[in-house]
C-alpha cells in the first residue's frame, strides 16, 4: 500500500496462472477494496484475459500491430480497444479487473528500453565488451539479450567509464536513456518530458532498436504513465524477483514448502519494527 488518494497492489510475476490471480484477488477481498494495480506486464496480461507469448494484438489500451515493423515508430495513433471480447483480437477470457485500475510498470519500462538498447549496440564495439568486464558474472547470452535487473542499471547510470566508451549513434541513444529515467520513470516528472521521450525513440529508431510492447507504451500511450512513477513503482516485485532468485539457488531449484517459509522468515527478520520475544544471548567479554 502506498498513502495517497488511492492504494495500490502490486502482484509478483511469479503467479502466471489465471487460476492462482482470480484466488489471490479473491483473497485480498480485491472487489471490496478495488485497488490499482502494478505488476509485470505479463501478469497484467493474465488478469485482464489476454493471450500470452508473442502476439499480433498485445496491448490492452489499443489494436497496435506488433508485426508491421514497417508502422513502427511511424503510426502512433492505433485503434482503441473498445471491447475486450474473448476470441477477438488476442483475448482468451473475461478480465478479472477494469483496465482503468492498471498503472504502467515504471521499472519493467526501463528494463525493456535497456534490454532494447544493448541488443542494438554493436557487439564488436568498445562499449559493449566494456558490459562483459562491468558484470563478469553475468553469462554472454544474458549481455547479447540486454537482460539487466534494476540495480545492475543504477550502477551503470552512474559509471563513468561506460559513459566515456559509449560513442556515435550508441552514445546519443543511452544519453536520451539516461534523461528518460531520471526525468519520467523517477521520482520526478520534468517539464519537457514529451520531448525527451521524442528524442528517445528517435535515437532508438537510428539505432536500429526493434520495438517492444514497452517502447510502444511510450510511443503511443505516454498520457497512460502516472504523474509520479516514483510513487507507484514495481520495484517491491523485482526486489521478490531477486530474493527468491538467491533462495532458489540454495534450494537447487526445487520449490517446496521449506523453501518458501525460509523466505517468509527472511523477510519477518528484515522487519526492524518486530519485537521478537526471545532476545539473542549477550556474550560477555573476558576481562583481561
Amino acid at each position: 500500500m502506498i498513502e495517497g488518494n488511492f492504494a495500490m497492489l502490486v502482484i509478483f510475476s511469479t503467479v502466471t496462472n489465471k487460476g492462482c490471480q482470480k484466488l489471490l484477488l479473491t483473497k485480498l477481498n480485491y472487489e471490496v477494496y478495488q485497488w490499482q494495480i502494478c505488476g509485470d506486464l505479463k501478469v497484467i496480461a493474465i488478469i485482464l484475459g489476454m493471450q500470452l507469448g508473442y502476439t499480433k494484438y498485445c496491448c490492452f489500451l489499443c489494436e497496435w500491430n506488433s508485426r508491421d515493423r514497417k508502422l513502427h515508430y511511424i503510426r502512433k495513433n492505433w485503434p482503441e480497444r473498445k471491447m475486450m471480447e474473448p476470441g477477438k483480437k488476442n483475448i482468451q477470457y473475461r478480465a478479472l479487473v477494469s483496465r482503468d485500475k492498471i498503472i504502467l510498470p515504471p521499472l519493467h519500462i526501463k528494463l525493456g528500453l535497456m534490454k532494447n538498447l544493448v541488443k542494438a549496440m554493436n557487439r564488436e564495439g568498445e562499449a559493449f565488451k566494456y558490459l562483459k568486464t562491468k558484470f563478469p558474472h553475468l553469462s554472454d547470452a544474458k549481455i547479447k539479450e540486454g537482460i539487466f535487473v534494476g540495480p545492475q542499471i543504477r550502477e551503470l547510470l552512474k559509471d563513468g567509464t561506460f559513459n566515456r566508451v559509449i560513442e556515435g549513434k550508441e552514445k546519443a541513444a543511452w544519453e536520451a536513456f539516461k534523461y528518460v529515467v531520471h526525468n519520467l520513470l523517477g521520482n520526478r516528472r520534468a517539464e519537457n518530458y514529451k520531448l525527451a521521450v521524442n528524442e528517445l525513440l528517435r535515437t532508438y529508431q537510428e539505432l536500429g532498436c526493434n520495438m517492444s510492447l514497452k517502447i510502444h507504451f511510450l510511443d503511443s500511450h505516454l498520457d497512460f504513465f502516472p504523474s509520479n512513477c516514483g510513487a507507484v513503482s514495481d520495484e517491491h516485485g523485482e526486489r521478490f524477483h531477486q530474493d527468491i532468485s538467491a533462495m532458489e539457488r540454495r534450494y537447487q531449484g526445487k520449490w517446496n514448502s521449506s523453501m518458501l517459509a525460509d523466505y517468509c522468515w527472511n523477510v519477518m527478520r528484515d522487519a526492524p519494527e518486530v519485537d521478537y520475544k526471545r532476545k539473542p544471548k549477550q556474550r560477555k567479554r573476558s576481562s583481561e
